[in-house]
């Protein structure tokens, strides 16, 4: 799954808010003393100082990962996604961040980013949730798939030794985020670009110190997270995307190596404690595009998480082991949508096809246009209110900053 630890590479999505949030950063007076840049061959204490045993280890970032269970012989059984990695002293789980240390687990990732962006919420994408806002992305090495046409894959699927990194605290990014001129002020932190999950840890405390200070947090997830540290991640994130990668076994065991069976529990989970969420669905030609599968996923969908939960469908474009296959027909990804909006799904929409009337928000009720889209910028938005100016029905999603702060999680039944 990994390269070689001595094989560092030179990641071309390091780019901090596209070269402009540090810089603006410094204009409106942001100190950035506390960016430490990870030294090679240096072993950085995280923000909690605790005194970590263990050899040091070059690039990363050493802190007491959560959900797990100690075992006979100094092993560890990970309890944080469904892989429930059981994993021997001085191993690490099939991530590649977490490991064994004297019987003790570790997350080596906590505040090593390697990417940090501004960007607009409608690129997660999540078009119910603020729309025309911006999010301050970040990301670190790893994740619990493999997904072989995963567009992030020179991050995902290397080691945090081999990613060029930042170390930063949560109250240091939340500082960052706060210190940004009007024109680039974000009104969220987007755990986003690798697989959050492998990062849980500081997203966690990062969401709960941003929430104090008036941000919310917003993962975008494959949604591999067993129940109980999805429901505590849910007490301090305000909104949650989730990539559902198709709606069979076979797709995730050959494509992603994992298993579709915890996606949809983890959904349910989510759907239970009444979080905002949105899905998308990369189709990929041939392989999870057929009329059957999408009825069968939507009406999934309809029946376990509500009709309001809106589905993307987004265009794929060759990459990383999946090269043989030709970008997704712009029909193929309108024909889903209108296949999920037959099967009784409120809001569906094309993705990764700009200018497609696809990309715009309608009232499921009188059909009229509430939200005008041209690839990531809102050209037009009625939904004021939450509500149709029409005919008055209430459009479901997160439409103020006070309403994604106010959320509560649903306690488990």
């Amino acid at each position: 799954m990994f390269r070689r630890a001595d094989e560092v590479v030179a990641v071309d999505s390091f780019r901090w808010s596209r070269r402009e949030l540090l810089r603006e950063a410094v204009c409106a007076g942001c100190t950035l003393a506390g960016l430490r840049e990870i030294v090679r061959g240096q072993d950085v204490a995280a923000e909690s100082k605790i005194d970590l045993s263990g050899p040091k280890l070059p690039g990363v970032v050493r802190h007491p990962a959560m959900f797990w269970e100690p075992q006979p012989d100094k092993k560890v059984l990970c309890k944080l996604c469904p892989r429930e990695c059981r994993v021997a002293d001085v191993e690490r789980g099939y991530c590649g961040v977490r490991e064994n240390r004297g019987g003790s687990y570790q997350t080596l990732v906590y505040g090593s980013l390697c990417s940090l962006n501004v960007d607009p919420i409608e690129k997660k994408p999540l078009f119910h949730y603020l729309p025309g806002t911006t999010a301050a992305s970040i990301a670190t090495p790893g994740c619990n798939m493999e997904c072989k046409f995963c567009q992030n894959w020179e991050i995902s699927q290397f080691r945090p030794e081999q990613v060029s990194s930042r170390a930063t605290t949560p109250q240091e990014l939340v500082d960052i985020c706060k210190r940004l001129p009007s024109e680039h002020r974000c009104h969220t932190i987007a755990y986003t670009y690798s697989e959050p999950a492998v990062f849980y840890e500081y997203m966690h405390d990062t969401a709960a110190v941003a929430r104090r200070h008036g941000l919310g947090s917003v993962a975008i997830s494959n949604g591999y997270m067993l129940e109980e540290p999805l429901r505590r991640l849910c007490q301090h994130l305000t909104g949650i995307k989730i990539d559902l990668k198709a709606f069979t076994e076979d797709f995730y065991k050959k494509m992603c190596s994992a298993k579709l069976k915890p996606v949809l529990d983890a959904l349910e989970v989510l759907a239970s404690t009444g979080i905002w969420m949105e899905l998308v669905v990369l189709i990929l030609p041939t392989l999870n595009d057929s009329t059957a599968e999408i009825q069968e996923m939507s009406k999934w969908v309809v029946k376990n998480l509500g009709s309001d939960v809106p589905m993307h469908f987004t265009r794929f474009h060759p990459t990383y082991r999946v090269n043989n296959l030709p970008p997704t027909p712009v029909p193929t990804v309108e024909r889903a949508r209108k296949i999920s909006l037959d099967a009784g799904v409120h809001y569906a929409y094309v993705g990764n096809v700009p200018w497609n009337e696809g990309e715009n928000t309608f009232c499921p009720s009188c059909g009229k246009r509430l939200i005008y889209r041209r690839g990531f910028r809102i050209i037009e938005n009625l939904v004021g209110d939450g509500q149709c100016p029409g005919c008055r029905t209430r459009i479901a999603g997160v439409w103020t900053q006070e309403q994604a702060l106010a959320f509560k999680p649903k306690p488990k039944m």
